[in-house]
């Protein structure tokens, strides 16, 4: 039997840095990596003179760890994953748990718990927020799995994560086989939705306010003396103070094509297939694959030449203005995120902590704000709580910024400058807030070409009617179906 506490695969740079944590948090590690040299590189270089066994196999690699073994992947999600766990299975003894801290789909980890389960071990599929600072300094960890894996990584996971200024470390046990990794992808969902919100007060100004990226830092700066405090508002300040070789502002230099590696793309299919109206996140989303088609926006903005949008007000007030849209929208953001986590435990059964999952990402991960301290305070009032926007203290919230919200995204729209994300989340906070939609006529119109059906007002819920509209149809009823 070995005398390392943990075991990890994949010496990226995430990986790597994790290594380094969790020895630095007095853990001894023994490391694998599938080309090898990189091992020694590793253990010759940054991981010299540490409690860092290089191993150059699987099978050394587990005979090297103390029992119950641990085994943590930090691999490119996908068939890899599967791959390894495969290779793997046979080495370990019953009891022993594999990690999988890389991005890997809830669905694969509801799968490869099962799978792992019936091998007579254990299995944790966690988020890892945080990037590579995080994985060094304590990231955001959010584990899910086999419930009888916890105990035993317990004492490393919440040794090696972020802590807040009480104390408390931002990683607890979130719940059943994908439900870590389900909330992961819905943080990284609310972290596109807050990224494209910030990106669009930016475009409107740098376009509509005419301000100078120097003005602009400023004003994200003393943004995070607000309510705004956060992460990303921070790096925001940074990035626009930060010059070129030839003294102009660098972030003028890079081509606006954004990238993306998926998670957001699977919070959106997954609120399409939960029914839940994810809207912000979704054209968040939508607005990087927009980004992307450059070469055609190029030809288009020739096609259709914007009038100057000229700002005729006073700027001290519209950028105080801003703030509170972008206040509003975040709200609006992380309400429809904590909508899907519930809907989606109720399917898949989970046990989800919700003020809990918003004290995870109180420090350490990229979407980490005071603000999160409020949603706990939420949750922790109220656990049954149905959206962030029935809270008292959102709702004050929401009642003193609205008026500024309507401003912002209707000077925006009559200056040509696009806000998806901004404008969504002001429908969405209009529709949510109507006692009546148009769905009446729609569904008129779903039974008239298909015969759906449709309930009454003046009848119990539950009854469905067909009206013959034409006088020439049948009286025969489609079956009735909810998405």
């Amino acid at each position: 039997m070995g005398n390392a506490d943990i075991g990890l695969i994949g010496l990226a740079v995430m990986g790597e840095n994790l290594v380094m944590n969790m020895e630095s948090k007095g853990f001894t590690v023994a490391v694998y990596n599938r080309t090898t040299s990189r091992v020694d590189d590793f253990t010759n270089g940054r991981a010299k003179g540490k409690n860092i066994i290089g191993t150059h196999s699987l099978e050394e690699l587990v005979s090297n760890l103390k029992t119950p073994r641990r085994v943590m992947m930090m691999i490119k999600a996908g068939e890899a994953v599967d791959k390894t766990i495969d290779a793997l299975l046979p080495l370990l003894s019953d009891g022993d748990i594999i990690i999988d801290g890389g991005n890997s789909n809830y669905q694969d980890s509801i799968r490869r718990t099962k799978h792992v389960e019936e091998a007579g071990k254990l299995y944790i599929g966690t988020g890892v927020s945080g990037g590579e600072e995080g994985a060094l300094n304590g990231p955001s960890l959010m584990p899910g799995g086999s419930p009888g894996a916890w105990e035993a990584v317990k004492p490393i996971f919440q040794k090696i994560c972020a802590h807040v200024e009480d104390g408390s470390p931002c990683c607890d046990w979130v719940g059943e086989n994908g439900a870590g990794h389900f909330v992961k992808m819905v943080h990284n969902g609310i972290e596109y939705g807050d990224m494209e919100l910030i990106c669009e007060c930016y475009q409107i100004m740098r376009n509509y306010l005419k301000l100078s990226d120097d003005e602009m830092s400023d004003i994200f700066k003393k943004w995070n003396k607000t309510e705004l405090d956060s992460y990303l508002i921070e790096i925001t300040g940074d990035i626009l103070a930060y010059k070129d070789e030839d003294g102009s502002a660098l972030v003028e230099n890079i081509l606006d094509t954004a990238g993306q590696k998926g998670t957001g793309k699977w919070t959106g299919i997954s609120a399409l297939e939960e029914g839940v109206p994810l809207t912000l996140i979704g054209e968040a989303v939508f607005a990087r694959c927009l980004s992307a088609m450059k070469d055609e926006r190029v030809i288009a903005s020739k096609e259709y030449p914007k009038a100057e949008a000229v700002f005729d007000g006073n700027k001290d007030e519209f950028i105080e203005q801003m703030r509170k849209a972008l206040f509003a929208s975040k709200i609006i953001s992380y309400a429809q995120g904590y909508t899907l986590m519930r809907t989606a435990a109720g399917t898949y059964g989970w046990n989800l902590n919700y003020g809990g999952i918003a004290l995870m990402w109180r420090g350490g991960c990229i979407i980490r704000s005071t603000f999160l301290g409020k949603i706990k305070e939420a949750y922790d009032k109220n656990p049954e709580l149905s959206n962030l926007l029935l809270d008292p203290f959102f709702k004050e919230t929401i009642k003193d910024c609205v008026d500024s919200w309507r401003q912002v995204v209707a000077k925006a729209t009559l200056a040509g400058i696009p806000v998806p994300a901004m404008s969504s989340a002001l429908s969405y906070f209009d529709g949510y807030t109507s006692e009546k939609l148009p769905a009446n006529l729609l569904q008129g119109q779903r039974d008239y070409f298909g015969a759906h059906t449709y309930e009454r007002l003046d009848k119990e819920r539950g009854q469905f009617f067909h009206t013959n509209w034409t006088g020439h149809g049948g009286s025969t009823s489609s079956q009735t179906y909810t998405a």
